[in-house]
């Protein structure tokens, strides 16, 4: 018999008005990919972190290749031979690629070796990075790529991945798995956490679910359907989207001939971008991370005030030089790719996250005659918790104690319910469950029934199919035509992706 590369019994983790995790027990073979499965806040992350050391159970054993491990720290992890790459990325923002990837590997390679081993490993497995780049200047999918290749460089016996393709292309996720499953060959043993059912299937061999912190099935994903694996989650199947068709309105957001230059050596250049979205639509916009996305964001939601006056006008207003709390009151709200340091503070409550976005100009419940309603403020985070299935402790709860998903669906139900006539949201289901995805794409579809215009960016395919009337796709920081969603293919919006569109 083979002893089994990681066991997990009886592991527990409670915190205050919350167990995590209860009593879990798991078994990963050598060689074998193995999905945990279970809704946004099953206690998947918290068993993660405990096999990486990042957490101490409160009970329970694990053993590794055999023997039993203690593991009290992330280093001792790596030094037995498992590395993972988090949902929530750990990077220095103010270092380099390279840099970053160094601090996390024993120093008997210099950083030039690291440079030119991080080089070697994203062109071989298309994980394209530039090791000298400061992380501040990268998107949210590039910084995936800089975790998985640090996780690589390891040469790990048992690698985590949690959510690793939540912002991959469609490429890239099919190149990772070529990737996984030579690794899987190779006799490493890969633990993977996706919402995606049918990832889980085409690469898996067996899957645990979690419940409530709790084991409640093991199987094999290759004899399951996307229907049965979403019961065993969540009790039932996600519901199915209703769209809706009616006559568009006005023009509530108006790009024209936008261009920008960088704001540094790393960024994209925007280059004549030309975009409309109208009462009662929702336009999408596809592209590999790194494309000019995270530039246009910031032009569009005031981050940065630099547009060319009339460059861009909301509803017959231009707000080309106005910051984000004018632009919110003209009725933009927004959703940013980055949850944590820029969708909320971390160490904040959720109710206080809602002052974020919310001020007497727009009636808030919170405000009274300039001064704080602490009460009423909570119970409109109650609220929002309560529309939008968000599991926390209460709306005092920190930020950074909910789960990626959690967190996730209260921002964008903060966003929604400040009642928007124009929404803009990047990557609106990143990390989270079937069933909560759903639930999003539904209020998305409900916001444009009800007038609204909406905006999403996103690197998902699937999701843009599923919720826009319309698609664009941005390339080297320009931006393609409008196709009709009935009209798009995958396969021309991939060809598109690398900026191969006819201008005629």
């Amino acid at each position: 018999m083979i002893a089994p590369r990681l066991q997990l019994t009886g592991i527990t983790k409670a915190y205050p008005g919350v167990v995590a995790n209860s009593e879990v027990a798991l078994t990963v073979l050598p060689g074998q990919t193995h999905a945990v499965l279970g809704e946004n806040g099953a206690g998947k992350s918290t068993l993660m972190k405990i096999i990486y050391g990042s957490i101490k159970p409160d009970a329970g054993q694990m053993a590794f290749n055999g023997q039993v491990a203690q593991i009290r720290n992330p280093k001792e992890a790596r030094g037995l031979g498992i590395s993972m790459v988090f949902q929530h990325f750990n990077l220095f923002d103010t270092i380099t690629v390279a840099e970053n990837v160094w601090l996390g590997l024993d120093k008997s390679l210099s950083l030039q070796q690291v440079s030119e081993r991080i080089t070697q490993k994203a062109a071989q497995y298309g994980l394209d990075i530039d090791p000298e780049r400061p992380v501040h200047t990268l998107g949210v999918g590039e910084m995936q790529r800089v975790e998985i290749i640090r996780a690589l460089l390891t040469n790990p016996q048992l690698l985590i991945l949690d959510e690793p393709t939540s912002v991959l292309t469609p490429q890239a996720v099919e190149k990772l798995f070529v990737v996984l499953k030579q690794l899987a060959a190779e006799g490493c043993s890969i633990l993977y956490i996706s919402h995606k059912l049918h990832e889980i299937r085409a690469l898996c061999n067996a899957c645990t679910v979690l419940r409530g912190g709790k084991v409640t099935g093991v199987c094999n994903p290759a004899d399951e359907s996307n229907a049965s694996l979403s019961r065993l989650m969540i009790g039932s199947e996600p519901p199915k989207l209703v769209h809706n068709t009616g006559a568009l309105g006005e023009a509530r957001l108006t790009v024209r001939g936008l261009s920008l230059p960088r704001e540094d050596q790393f960024g994209v250049d925007l280059q004549a971008i030309d975009l409309q979205v109208c009462a009662g639509e929702v336009v999408g916009i596809a592209g590999v991370s790194g494309n000019g996305q995270k530039e246009l964001l910031y032009a569009l939601s005031g981050e940065d005030c630099r547009a060319p006056a009339a460059s861009i006008t909301m509803g017959g207003h231009d707000v080309s030089a106005l910051h984000p709390g004018a632009r919110r009151k003209l009725g933009l709200h927004f959703v940013p790719e980055e949850r944590l340091g820029r969708g909320a503070v971390p160490t904040l409550s959720l109710a206080q996250n809602l002052l974020l976005t919310r001020n007497e100009s727009i009636a808030a419940p919170g405000f009274l005659g300039g001064w704080l309603r602490l009460g009423a403020l909570d119970d409109q985070a109650r609220r929002i918790m309560e529309r939008f299935g968000v599991k926390a402790n209460g709306p005092g709860a920190a930020a950074r104690s909910l789960s990626g998903g959690n967190l996730q669906k209260f921002i964008v139900g903060r966003e929604i319910d400040a009642q928007p006539s124009l929404f803009i949201v990047s990557q609106p289901t990143w990390g989270v469950d079937v069933g909560a995805a759903a639930q999003i794409r539904g209020a998305i579809l409900a916001l444009r029934d009800a007038g609204c215009a909406v905006l999403v960016v996103s690197e998902e395919l699937d999701e843009l199919f599923e919720v826009c009337d319309r698609l664009h796709v941005i390339a080297h920081g320009k931006l393609s035509p409008t196709v009709a969603t009935a009209q798009a293919t995958v396969e021309q919006v991939g060809e598109w992706m690398s900026g191969l569109w006819s201008t005629a």
